[in-house]
Formats: C-alpha cells, sequence, structure tokens
C-alpha cells in the first residue's frame, strides 16, 4: 500500500467497534476520503488530533487497493476553529456544510476549488458573526463548484435568452421562458434580485460577497430556493439543516415570536 500525506478537513466521524473511528475527510490533493483511525479511542495519544468535526489536520494514510477505506498512520491537528465552536449558531451552520459537501463530492476525485471553499468559509465563520450570511454565500458556491449549479442564465428548455425568464423549476434545475413555463406546471415565481443576488455571488470572491447586502424578502426567497433546490436533487433534506432549524427558532420561541422557517417561502417574482 502507498503512503500518501495531505492536508484534509473532517467531514464526518464513526466509532468502529470498541476503539476506533472511521472518518470522512475531504483532503486537499486526493478529494473526499474514508480512513479508519485504529485504537484512538482507546488511546488519544497515539494521534496528535482529536478528529473533530470540522477540524484542519494533516494526515498520513496507507492507500488501500481493494478497498474505499485506508488506514490513516498519522492524523496532526492544524486549526480546529475554536470561536466557532462556541457559538451555537455556527455550529449548526459548519455541519450543515460539512454534510453538504458529504452529500454532493463524489468519493476521491479531486477539486482543490472546493477544498479551499470549504476552508474559507470555516475561517469566517470562526471570525465573522454573520454565519447566516456565510452559510447562504457556501451553498451558492458549492452548488457552481461541484456542477450542481442552478441554470439562471437562460432558459433550461430551450437555452434561449431573449424572451424572457418568467419561473423558475426546482424538477429541471434552473428557469423557464415564456414559451416553455408549461413544461413544469410546479414552476414558480422568483424575484429578479434573488437571480442577480446567486449570479454575482457566484461570480465573485467569498471576501467581497460578505459586503454584499440583500433585503428580507430577498434571504428568504434565497432560503427557500436553495435549500428546495437542493432537498430535490439530493431527494432527501440534510438532517443538520433540520437541527439548525430548531437552533434557529429558540430565541423567537423563548421570546413568544411566531417562526419563519429557513425554507419558507414568500410571494413575488419577476
Amino acid at each position: 500500500m502507498p503512503i500518501l500525506k495531505s492536508h484534509s478537513i473532517v467531514l464526518r466521524r464513526f466509532d468502529f467497534r470498541e476503539t476506533s473511528l472511521i472518518v470522512r475527510f475531504l483532503t486537499r490533493e486526493f478529494g473526499k476520503i474514508s480512513g479508519i483511525l485504529k485504537g484512538i479511542r482507546k488511546d488519544p495519544r497515539k494521534f496528535a488530533s482529536t478528529v473533530e468535526p470540522f477540524s484542519h489536520n494533516e494526515i498520513v494514510f496507507y492507500k488501500s487497493r481493494n478497498s474505499s477505506l485506508h488506514l490513516v498512520s498519522q492524523c496532526d491537528a492544524g486549526e480546529n476553529f475554536l470561536s466557532l465552536r462556541n457559538n451555537l449558531g455556527r455550529i449548526g451552520v459548519a455541519s450543515f456544510m460539512m454534510e453538504l459537501v458529504d452529500a454532493v463530492m463524489p468519493d476521491e476525485d479531486k477539486n482543490e476549488e472546493v477544498y479551499n471553499l470549504v476552508l474559507t468559509a470555516l475561517s469566517e465563520l470562526n471570525n465573522n458573526a454573520n454565519h447566516d450570511k456565510i452559510m447562504t454565500i457556501f451553498k451558492i458556491k458549492l452548488l457552481t463548484l461541484s456542477g450542481f449549479r442552478p441554470h439562471l442564465d437562460s432558459c433550461i428548455a430551450c437555452n434561449n435568452e431573449s424572451l424572457g425568464l418568467t419561473k423558475f423549476s426546482l424538477r429541471m434545475g434552473g428557469m423557464l421562458c415564456q414559451r416553455c413555463v408549461d413544461r413544469d406546471r410546479t414552476s414558480r415565481n422568483i424575484f429578479r434580485g434573488t437571480v442577480a443576488t446567486i449570479l454575482y455571488i457566484e461570480k465573485n470572491d467569498f471576501k467581497n460577497n460578505l459586503n454584499l447586502g440583500f433585503s428580507m424578502e430577498i434571504k428568504r426567497e434565497l432560503d427557500l430556493i436553495l435549500n428546495s433546490f437542493i432537498r430535490f436533487h439530493l431527494e432527501k433534506e440534510l438532517n443538520s439543516l433540520k437541527v439548525l432549524r430548531k437552533i434557529e427558532f429558540m430565541p423567537l420561541k423563548a421570546a413568544g415570536v411566531p417562526a419563519v422557517p429557513l425554507a419558507g417561502g414568500v410571494k413575488g417574482g419577476i
């Protein structure tokens, strides 16, 4: 088995038998991989990292020729993002980001842009109080880089740009023009500002996007479109999004204020 070394981010981890862990890493050099850390639960000192979810580590592993599970022999701690771990909302967003990456990225398919996006998002989440905006930017960026991007530039059915894009189709994954809108009777209206916001975030870097402002109506529609799009194409709702929704509702519930769902819709159109 060849010995390999890589920078990595912990996406998920599972107990294995009585003493070991199986960890899903997003690595810079090899994409998403699964590794087993033998004996780490019995003797944590065996490794220089506690392998916490969404921590940044440097790993050494033996690549298996016959299995997708590789043997991790060394794991050195890098950045543990301690500040974000002191805030329940930020923990929820970080957990969502890790679960979404795990869901959309194929195994052992190197994508350095996605790796850098995840590292940037975690760094910003660690230092920036606006975790809700970071989550929105991350969703748009990841969908673009992973090939799951909603088709917003032209009609997804006929590729026409001149007939007016009227509605968004979750089933088809993009905008429909006036001529093709009947192809999906479930398509819905969408604000022009929502489309413009998504296109702007796609084209600009993460830090610049943090300075972008949008109205509450646009924010709610972004949540609706992006969360519904992700759920439709993954054919499930991510568990971390359910948890995050409960976290977001906690202050409202304590204050007796009616809660608006993260994926709740607003009426309107372009």
